[in-house]
């Protein structure tokens, strides 16, 4: 539990916005078990260009975002982004590849993730 915490702070610390990128400010709220282990999931798949709790990078998006809240972009939108890739739209970054290696059941705890850290921070 000491651990979680320790590593909560340092994911809090590296969600500060990047200069020159689109980033918002995440708030980490106490996650779920399946939420902890879609986040770790995510930072191994994903942190590399949303960031390391999905707050976005000069990369890429941010996923904690209105723009992706669940009436917008449904679970369906994250499965086949992540299955056949997605072309750019909301932002300038560019194409998003597709992601071979995230398997669905990846997909489906990294959404746990996102979507837990999407309420924590007001988008429903």
């Amino acid at each position: 539990m000491k651990y979680l915490a320790l590593a909560a702070f340092a994911i809090a610390l590296l969600a500060a916005p990047l200069a020159n990128a689109e980033t918002v400010q995440v708030k980490l709220p106490k996650l779920s078990a399946e939420a902890q282990s879609g986040g770790q999931v995510f930072m191994g798949n994903c942190a590399k260009c949303h960031g390391m709790v999905g707050g976005g990078t000069g990369k890429g998006p941010p996923l904690i975002h209105k723009i992706y809240e669940p009436n917008h972009h449904g679970d369906f939108a994250f499965f086949r982004a992540v299955k056949q890739g997605t072309q750019q739209h909301h932002w300038p970054y560019g194409d998003m590849p597709p992601q071979p290696e995230v398997s669905e059941a990846e997909v489906e705890v990294i959404l746990k993730f996102v979507r837990e850290v999407q309420r924590a921070n007001g988008i429903d």
